[in-house]
């Protein structure tokens, strides 16, 4: 059974999504799509976009709060948990939103 489209709201500036499989480049879509488990540990959200995502308006785009404010202990579990480094694995579809 097909999901009906839905809207998601991305940063104008945010860079395109990558291939499956090619590395991330904090384009967002995964986490403004839904929590991994380290945001659904830390903000009890299960839909909807994570609380933890933080734009970067500097180096234009998307990183993941939770890791950045991580203690030192505990960053390499949370990079385990948001498969930090894995590649992108969001098998979404990104379409401009038509006026």
């Amino acid at each position: 059974m097909a999901h009906p489209p839905r809207t998601i709201l991305i940063h104008a500036d945010a860079p395109a999504k990558p291939a499956l499989g090619q590395t991330c480049n904090g384009c967002g879509l995964c986490c403004l799509a839904e929590p991994c488990p380290v945001g659904i540990a830390l903000s009890g959200r299960w839909r909807g976009a994570c609380r933890m995502l933080r734009w970067d308006a500097a180096a234009r785009h998307y990183r993941c709060g939770a890791l950045q404010s991580a203690p030192a202990l505990l960053k390499p579990l949370f990079a385990r948990w948001i498969a930090a480094g894995q590649g992108c694995d969001a098998e979404l579809d990104a379409a401009p939103d038509k006026p």
